[in-house]
């Protein structure tokens, strides 16, 4: 795995929370750890630079900001059309 710009992972619990929390962040070396956890634990990677970008200047536990409200859901999207491709694959 190449040195990367930066990495972040989030987490939404709907119950609890009224958008996305960033649950970890790191550049160099630490994205790659956060990247190589996500993908030993299956985890959907997607690029998604400028959102990766405002996110590392966040604290870990924080909420995403109204204002990445948008780009956010583009992550959830793919995230949904992925189990959803992935439901269909299994039931087939």
């Amino acid at each position: 795995m190449g040195m990367r710009k930066g990495a972040v992972a989030l987490s939404w619990n709907s119950e609890k929370d009224d958008a996305p929390r960033l649950i970890a962040a790191g550049k160099g070396p630490l994205a790659d750890k956060i990247l190589a956890l996500a993908e030993k634990a299956d985890i959907p990677i997607m690029e998604k630079e400028p959102l990766v970008e405002a996110l590392l200047d966040l604290q870990p536990g924080t909420v995403v900001p109204p204002e990445l409200f948008r780009i956010t859901a583009e992550v959830y999207i793919f995230l949904m059309n992925l189990d959803k491709d992935s439901y269909s694959e299994r039931f087939r």
